[in-house]
């Protein structure tokens, strides 16, 4: 199973804001931070927003951050609100309840193993909230460059050969 980028950023944007904890953020300190575009991060935060997860702050001093209650999100929360599609193979139900027949359907064990995989993915994240995620907050604040930090650089991009 791959999520979707979309889910991969929204992820992104709350462990930013949560390491960020009551300061302000940009979706500029954001885009910067990971290396995505502001075009692709503006609908998430919209959407972040809209579920009551982020809170906006306009204004010239304005920015985002995590709403109070949004450290207690669990992973599989927020997986779950922002993928469209779990079903692994056509004939397991897709969000609608709806699944493409299959000649083998009536005598088919895989179709369960598959489920069942894939609601054990759901309740592993589920077991992780994104406030413990976050943890610890000075490692992580390190490395996306927050109040001054320099950013770790992995080993193997620090061991390249310069041109």
């Amino acid at each position: 199973m791959r999520l979707t980028d979309y889910t991969d950023y929204s992820l992104r944007v709350l462990l930013y804001l949560a390491v960020r904890g009551d300061a302000l953020s940009t979706i500029q300190d954001i885009s910067q931070a990971y290396g995505i575009s502001k075009n692709h991060l503006m609908k998430v935060v919209q959407q972040l927003a809209e579920r009551g997860w982020v809170e906006t702050v306009r204004g010239r001093n304005g920015g985002l951050r995590c709403a109070a209650h949004t450290h207690a999100l669990t992973v599989g929360e927020v997986v779950r609100a922002t993928e469209s599609d779990f079903a692994l193979v056509a004939c397991l139900p897709d969000q609608q309840g709806q699944r493409r027949p299959c000649v083998i359907s009536p005598q088919c064990r895989l179709r369960a193993a598959l489920q069942a995989a894939g609601n054990a993915f759901l309740a592993e994240l589920d077991r992780h909230t994104i406030g413990e995620v976050t943890q610890p907050k000075g490692a992580l604040a390190a490395l996306l460059g927050m109040d001054g930090a320099i950013p770790i650089v992995p080993v193997a991009a620090a061991a390249a050969p310069s041109a």
